[in-house]
Parts: C-alpha cells; structure tokens; sequence
C-alpha cells in the first residue's frame, strides 16, 4: 500500500516537474524542474528496485549533465524574451498533437505487453519475489564496497572536481563592481564651480 502511494506521488511530482520544464519561461527554473524530474524518476526507479540505475541516474543526470545545463544558463545570463501568443498557440496545438499520439502509442505497446504476459493480474498488484537469499548482499552494497575501496582515490578526485566547477562558475558569475552609494549630504553640500 505504502508503494503504490509512493509511486503514485512520484508519478505526480514527476508529470507536473516535466510539463513545468516547458512551460516555465524563466530559463534557471526550467532547469531546477528539470532536477526534480530526474530525482522523481530516481524515486520511482528505487520503487521498482533497479537501485544501481536510479543511483546512476541521480549521478549523471543531476550531478553532471543538470548541472552543466545549469552552470550555461548562468554564465549565458539569458534574458526572457516577449512571447508572440499567436505562434505559440499554433506551437502549442502541434504539441499536444504530438504528445496525444505519443501516448497513444506508448499505450499500445503497454497493452500488447500485459496482455500477452500470463503472470501478471494487474499492472498495479505485482507481487515481488525475492531470489536472493537472507545473507546476499546488495548489487549496490556491492558496488559502494568497491567504489569506496579500490577506487576511493578516484572517486575523491572526481569530486574535487566538480566542487571546483562550481566554485569556478559562481567566481566568473558573481558581478563584484562596487557602486559607489551617493549620500545626500554629500550631493547636497557641492559647492559651484568647484
């Protein structure tokens, strides 16, 4: 029961963030949703018990490429552009064409696999049978062990680097121009001619 809700405000939070990546016009935004989609589809891929790629998943999608997406929409300083409203209707009716055949079609395929799969009641009530014995370790206990002992050094070094990445871009972002505050008095108390 716990799943099903998890998986289900998952699914949610995962819809709303993608649709919120084209809607949103603020361009560091879109990218945030963008995370948040890629941690609710982690989310979902933990549900379903594939912890190797929903960790890969937070790892690359989050911690490289969101990131890199995010650190060219700083450095770029993109401003909103004003919207045409007649060519984004016409934009926005191909879309929806688009996605309703897309779904249409995912549909499809969904349907034509349960129905010929004769182990399966429903796609809701899957029941999860565990092979493993009570002493088997976890693929991803397993990979920690490894990642963490033979290949800490690498994995450190990794890490510095991206820190550095990103001490690096909010260096070059960060506008240090000081203003001078002009004072009343000051402006007040000008003598002429001097």
């Amino acid at each position: 029961m716990t799943s099903k809700i998890l998986f289900i405000t998952f699914s949610i939070v995962l819809f709303i963030s993608s649709l919120s990546v084209i809607i949103l016009q603020n361009s560091v935004h879109s990218v945030i949703c963008l995370v948040l989609s890629f941690v609710s589809s982690a989310g979902i891929l933990l549900l379903l018990e594939c912890e190797i790629f929903a960790f890969l998943f937070i790892i690359v999608y989050v911690g490289a490429i969101a990131v890199l997406f995010l650190f060219v929409v700083m450095m770029l300083d993109v401003k909103n552009l004003p919207i045409n409203k007649r060519n984004s209707l016409k934009y926005f009716i191909f879309s929806i064409f688009i996605a309703i055949s897309f779904l249409f079609l995912i549909m499809l395929i969904i349907n034509n696999y349960y129905e010929s799969n004769p182990y399966d009641v429903s796609l809701m009530d899957n029941k999860f049978v565990d092979w493993y014995k009570e002493d088997a370790i976890l693929e991803i206990e397993a990979l920690g062990q490894v990642l963490y002992t033979h290949y800490v050094l690498q994995f450190l070094t990794a890490g510095i680097i991206l820190f550095l990445a990103v001490v690096g871009v909010v260096t070059l972002t960060v506008n240090l121009v000081e203003k001078k505050a002009a004072t009343s008095v000051k402006q007040v108390s000008r003598v002429k001619g001097i």
